[in-house]
């Protein structure tokens, strides 16, 4: 355990439980670290649903939060080192790092799989990688009434851990580009995911709990400390798996290409891992029966209350204070009552959802966006999907240092900054990190390609004869100017056609030579007009360029020969081209970022050396062979698409940004909400707290399917969005009363046990009568 996390004191938290007689049990937690359970936790782990039992009292602060649990069980369990801390609590964080890890590092790289190896569109990409997170916040619902009403939570992992190891290895086997045609990847990855979704959703409420389960009820402070480890275990496996799993993705090639199947496989791997760890353990854990699901006892409070108000519509039938009161046919005044206390904090969480929907966007509009920008730190060039390890970096760090330091300050000051004001605080963070991401963008726009619309084309000149030479275009005014020789054009230049294709006449003028050529021009298309010199006479060539950057930083290169004899080329040590002579053109090829000078050209009089420079990320090039000289080939290099010129360092402030939003939201929520809410109702809170992060997915996804538009411009959308809920927020904030569970509870046995008085005083009353 690491001195320095356990020296941020314990700060106690007291819940009462159970019928009457009441009993009051203690738990303690970190004031700092341990608001990081709840915030992580929120993401990974539903509430434990709590029962209500005078002989079995459970206290819990969350699913994923502390447990006390008074058991009548008693198993003697082995013990570390003579400490008090059960040996079976080292499996079960040993299986939460795996699974993590399995988790994260394969979603880390899922958005550019759907965009490189699919080939779908950033939409479609984005829509997918949406539905799937949603997914994975609604099944935990599912998880916790398995293993509250029917498995046990024991079981429940088993059985769902061997689900998510079978979507793992499915999803794996889907990434193999030699395993089938296109529509097979599609539809293993497709049910791989679902699977992942189901495991890892369903788990969530069982692992945190169940390691609670394991310490004995009086050994509360080794079970908190627990608790710091089994977070920082998720910690770990976040930030290593969202940092490695991209390397393994780039950096490792297989099958002539990005290795997706061994960047998958790795997760997989860590999850068989996990599985492995668990059942290990098995004779070791303490293994509790399902005792039912108080989430399930909610909804149907609920929902007869609502089927009860419907039936009784008439107006001779009294009216009840609170429309949950029509429950009371059926439930206990108790239940009634604290199901009234959840609904308050429910209804504030309706708005919340808009922030999930622009935090979850890190893992798919930030990465594609990364896709655009120089990743070269210098000493380390970074995988655009490597970004997203500065999330949980940066929340290890924010929270010692806004619980420490930021939020004692502004006490000082004595500004009273409520739970409401905090949340809200952080949702205008996260806001303006959408907006910094949109002036981002249209920055990198300022290098991309102009916009195809319909009955338009792109078109350049490269003039690669030896003298300046004057292009004319049929009834089109462009090409003022005689082109130089060699001249790289600073961009193209717009055709407008009347059609969606259309048959142009090109004139050229050179050395008093007027040479006509016809082309067949399509819309939406880039091209470039190669003018040379053959055989003596002045000729020409209409090819097509690229429309977009190249993908994933990638570097695009093409060849034209200038040579009068065919040409291969080894660019690397993989990648070999074949170009023919006479001005051919060779296809593109994408190629790392990198200084290519060690290449070879191969022709009929020998080999070469072949230098190209630097391949910069996200440029396009034309190189032209032009000659053989001094034992070397001469060539000209064109950028026929700039390369990204904007830092990818320029999205650490959008990080920074989003993630104290997230410590200023999803902590302080979770904390607030809790404490709003009666122990055995926490459960239900967290179950309503994950699924305003599923909520917030889903909300993504529709925008990018049903409102597709400029990326700049849907992330001034979402900014508006979430300042217009924010406002909303904070005015249902503001009428909002702060209620301890704890009094409400006392005032109403205060109030039956005076009623009982009453009754008994009437009673004493009429029989001295």
């Amino acid at each position: 355990m690491n001195p320095g996390l356990t020296s941020l004191l314990l700060l106690g938290l007291s819940a009462e439980q159970g019928s009457p007689p009441r009993k009051r049990a203690n738990c303690t937690w970190l004031s700092a670290w341990m608001k990081a359970s709840h915030f992580w936790m929120s993401r990974q782990a539903t509430g434990r649903s709590v029962i209500q039992r005078r002989e079995h009292m459970r206290v819990s602060a969350s699913a994923d939060t502390i447990s006390c649990h008074t058991s009548q069980m008693e198993v003697p369990l082995l013990k570390l080192c003579g400490s008090n801390y059960p040996l079976s609590i080292a499996f079960i964080v040993v299986n939460e790092f795996c699974e993590r890890f399995s988790y994260y590092g394969m979603r880390a790289v899922l958005t550019l799989y759907f965009l490189s190896f699919f080939h779908w569109d950033e939409n479609l990409s984005t829509a997918v990688y949406h539905a799937f997170s949603a997914l994975c916040y609604f099944t935990p619902v599912i998880g916790a009434i398995m293993a509250d009403s029917w498995l046990g939570k024991y079981k429940t992992i088993i059985y769902l851990s061997i689900v998510y190891v079978v979507g793992h290895l499915i999803k794996s086997v889907g990434a193999i580009p030699s395993l089938g045609n296109q529509a097979v990847h599609v539809v293993l990855s497709m049910v791989g995911l679902f699977l992942i979704a189901l495991g890892t959703g369903g788990i969530k409420p069982c692992v945190s709990a169940f390691g609670g389960d394991q310490f004995e009820e009086e050994h509360t402070s080794e079970r908190s400390k627990f608790f710091s480890i089994f977070y920082l275990s998720i910690n770990a496996g976040s930030l290593i798996s969202t940092f490695v799993t991209p390397v393994l993705r780039g950096d490792v090639k297989c099958f002539g290409e990005d290795c997706y199947a061994l960047a998958f496989g790795v997760p997989a791997a860590l999850m068989v891992l996990a599985l492995v760890v668990f059942i290990a353990g098995s004779g070791l854990y303490r293994k509790t029966p399902p005792q039912g699901n108080v989430l399930l006892e909610v909804c149907k409070c609920i929902g007869f209350a609502i089927k009860n108000r419907l039936k009784n519509r008439s107006r001779e039938i009294p009216k009840r204070d609170h429309w949950l009161d029509w429950a009371s046919e059926k439930y206990s005044k108790q239940l009634i009552g604290e199901v009234k206390m959840v609904t308050r904090v429910l209804f504030l969480f309706i708005p919340l959802p808009m922030f999930w929907a622009l935090f979850d966007q890190q893992g798919s509009r930030w990465t594609l966006q990364a896709t655009k920008m120089n990743a070269d730190f210098g000493i380390y060039v970074l995988q655009p999907d490597q970004m997203q390890f500065l999330n949980p970096l940066l929340i290890l760090v924010f929270i010692p240092i806004f619980d420490l330091g930021l939020y004692p300050l502004i006490d000082m000051c004595k500004f009273n900054f409520t739970p409401i004001r905090k949340m809200a605080t952080g949702m205008i963070l996260a806001g303006l990190a959408f907006g910094l991401a949109a002036i981002i963008e249209i920055k990198i726009n300022e290098t991309d390609m102009p916009q195809l619309v319909p009955e338009e084309s792109l078109i350049r000149v490269l003039n690669l004869a030896k003298n300046p030479v004057q292009v004319t275009i049929q009834e089109k005014d462009l090409f003022q100017q005689p082109v130089e020789t060699f001249q790289n054009p600073a961009e193209y230049s717009k055709l407008i056609l009347n059609g969606e294709q259309q048959s142009l006449r090109f004139t050229l003028q050179h050395q008093g030579l007027t040479l006509a050529f016809n082309y067949t021009v399509k819309e939406k298309s880039v091209y470039s007009l190669i003018v040379f010199e053959a055989e003596g006479s002045l000729s020409s060539r209409l090819i097509t360029d690229l429309e977009a950057k190249p993908e994933n930083g990638l570097a695009a290169v093409r060849f034209i020969n200038g040579l009068s004899q065919d040409v291969n080329l080894t660019i690397d040590s993989r990648k070999f081209i074949a170009v023919q002579k006479n001005y051919s053109p060779s296809e593109y090829s994408l190629l790392e970022r990198d200084i290519y000078n060690n290449g070879k050209c191969i022709t009929e009089t020998g080999e070469f050396p072949l230098e190209l420079g630097l391949l910069d990320f996200g440029a396009s090039y034309t190189i032209v062979i032009t000659n053989i000289s001094g034992g070397a080939v001469k060539t000209w290099k064109s950028e026929d698409i700039k390369a990204n010129n904007v830092h990818m360092a320029w999205q650490l402030p959008q990080y920074l940004l989003i993630s104290a939003g997230e410590v200023m939201f999803s902590i302080t929520g979770l904390a607030f909400s809790y404490s709003q809410s009666p122990a055995s109702m926490k459960s239900v809170l967290q179950a309503g707290w994950l699924l305003t992060v599923a909520v917030g997915n889903t909300f993504v996804l529709i925008v990018a399917e049903a409102a597709p538009m400029a990326q700049w411009a849907e992330f001034v959308l979402f900014t508006v969005l979430l300042f217009a809920v924010c406002i909303i927020f904070s005015i249902m904030g503001y009428f909002y009363v702060s209620v301890d569970p704890e009094d409400l509870e006392e005032k109403e046995e205060k109030r039956e046990t005076s009623s009982r008085g009453n009754m008994i005083g009437l009673v004493t009353q009429k029989t001295k009568l």
